[in-house]
């Protein structure tokens, strides 16, 4: 009883935060996005890229900007990580080339994939100015994303989204240093490490001597959490004490992955000049998180039994319930932070956060990211809802015609077919099959999880798959490419699309978007599509273990 009760009390602390930061967090965004003036640090970014600021893109250019800047950012993450053994504060880490073409593609693409070990993989050096650099850009990237979507249901017969220079700039300027800064010096104060001191011998009480790594850990920490990133300075990610010393810098990280995914509806609301649009989205988002949270904890906590209950796999300082919390955000979001070993949970609670990424991770989602999907779910949902009952589908005075359903059907099966093919493939071929740790049932949803993560860009790991390997780390490297840019271009066009109409005024014959029967709809929709995409493959893994 007191464990339920502390619990629920936590789950009850985050959201009362979260409701705290809605408003304030989110009218903070659209100011960022919708203001004229420039900042000096930012003016002097613009100079020295040669960027003018006061152009606008079309959203063709809008989206080589994006290709080019990450394509520069793998490239450049790339060879800091393959010359790092040349560079100060080396200590001995090194990674093969296979291993770090994973690596800089998983950073720069949001997903934060380790086939490395945190503490011998990457030096501070890489950690620091590599790494945490594009956790702050990537997750840029995703806001930029969102922004130009909104734009594009905003503008009334326009060619152009912004300018992606302007945006990413003022994403990490005004929204992620100054959170990041906020959330590492909540987390110092916590007991997360930050330091440069040379690795530490202990002698354990075993007598194995065991090398105690540091760094700039808190500093990371926070912005992997806050961005949606998921890569933990050390292997063992926000289970280690040094990255997640107690249940309240556990708490600390719980809010820092929600508080801008679920604010960014807020935002969407604001620039759409009708906040209850906004609401909508977040009833849908809150809905699913709740939903999956219930079924993850209650998966878990009816699994405890045996002299160690539920606890296998967990850290006791965090318990079933924060294990639970933080492994359920951690999917729902496009983390990928882990502190529990999820390849323990059992059949159905590794189902359930399986299938939090199966449904796109809108549930909030990344930052960024997760608002644009939700917002390809209501064009959908608005799409389906037309042919029923025989309205023009529009959604914030937009029609969605035959291209803008076009652009979001590929959006939703871009996703599904990486991951089904991925699976496929790799369960053909023995030498990834080799590095299952499970077999049968157990066995599929290891590689089913690993390609799943991969493709919708979040990162985290079933654990029991040895991904270090060649052909994995390329494949699951070319699933995080495809499954971040792929999708980000067709919502580009479709912003481009929905730019060039007039925006109409709202009339009895247009279908509402804004109430909660809509909002139910949309669940419906991505439960629906998810369940009608990944039943079959479900029900061969992790369903048919739980039955076992």
């Amino acid at each position: 009883m007191g464990t339920t009760l502390s619990g629920l009390l936590t789950i009850a602390t985050v959201v009362l935060v979260l409701a705290v930061a809605h408003v304030p967090l989110g009218d903070a965004m659209a100011r960022v996005f919708t203001g004229e003036r420039h900042l000096r640090v930012e003016s002097a970014v613009y100079r020295l890229c040669g960027v003018s600021p006061s152009s606008e893109q079309r959203w063709s250019t809008y989206a080589l900007s994006v290709a080019g800047f990450s394509a520069v950012s793998i490239v450049g993450l790339f060879a800091l990580i393959r010359f790092q053994g040349s560079l100060p504060l080396a200590r001995g880490a090194a990674m093969d080339t296979d291993t770090a073409v994973n690596t800089a593609v998983s950073f720069a693409t949001n997903t934060n994939w380790q086939s490395y070990v945190g503490e011998v993989g990457a030096s501070p050096v890489v950690q620091t100015l590599g790494l945490a650099v594009q956790n702050f850009v990537s997750a840029a990237v995703g806001l930029a994303i969102a922004v130009a979507l909104i734009r594009g249901l905003t503008r009334n017969a326009s060619t152009t989204l912004g300018n992606f220079w302007v945006d990413l700039t003022r994403s990490v300027v005004r929204i992620l240093l100054p959170l990041a800064a906020i959330g590492a010096i909540v987390l110092l104060a916590g007991g997360v490490v930050q330091d440069l001191t040379a690795p530490e011998v202990v002698h354990g009480l075993s007598g194995v001597d065991q090398t105690v790594q540091s760094g700039l850990i808190a500093s990371q920490e926070a912005i992997k959490e806050l961005g949606t990133n998921g890569g933990g300075y050390l292997n063992a990610n926000s289970a280690h004490p040094l990255e997640n010393p107690n249940a309240v810098t556990n708490l600390v990280q719980v809010v820092l992955m929600l508080v801008i995914p679920f604010s960014l509806p807020r935002t969407y609301g604001v620039l759409v000049g009708d906040r209850r649009q906004g609401q909508a989205v977040l009833a849908f988002m809150a809905t699913l998180w709740v939903a999956m949270l219930a079924v993850i904890t209650w998966a878990e906590t009816a699994a405890a039994t045996g002299p160690l209950g539920a606890m296998e796999g967990k850290e006791v300082r965090f318990g079933v319930w924060g294990s639970t919390l933080f492994a359920h955000t951690t999917t729902a979001t496009s983390t990928g932070a882990v502190n529990s070993l999820h390849e323990s949970y059992s059949p159905l609670g590794g189902g359930g956060v399986l299938f939090n990424m199966m449904l796109g991770e809108v549930s909030p989602g990344g930052v960024g990211a997760g608002l644009y999907g939700a917002l390809v779910v209501a064009i959908l949902a608005v799409f389906v809802a037309g042919l029923m009952v025989g309205r023009t589908p529009e959604i914030v005075g937009k029609t969605v015609g035959r291209r803008e359903i076009t652009l979001v059907a590929l959006v939703t099966v871009t996703t599904p077919a990486l991951v089904l093919l991925g699976t496929g493939a790799a369960l053909a071929l023995g030498t990834a099959r080799a590095g299952l740790l499970g077999t049968g049932p157990h066995g599929l949803t290891e590689m089913l999880y690993a390609f799943t993560s991969a493709s919708n860009n979040n990162g985290s790991a079933f654990a029991g798959l040895t991904a270090d390997q060649p052909y994995l780390n390329l494949t699951l490297a070319a699933c995080m490419l495809l499954g971040r840019f792929v999708p980000i271009l067709l919502i580009l066009a479709l912003a481009g699309s929905l730019a060039a109409q007039r925006r109409r005024p709202a009339t009895d014959g247009a279908m509402p978007t804004h109430t909660p029967l809509f909002a139910g709809l949309m669940v419906g929709v991505a439960v629906l599509v998810t369940g009608l995409t990944f039943l079959p493959v479900l029900a061969l893994g992790p369903l048919a273990e739980a039955l076992s």
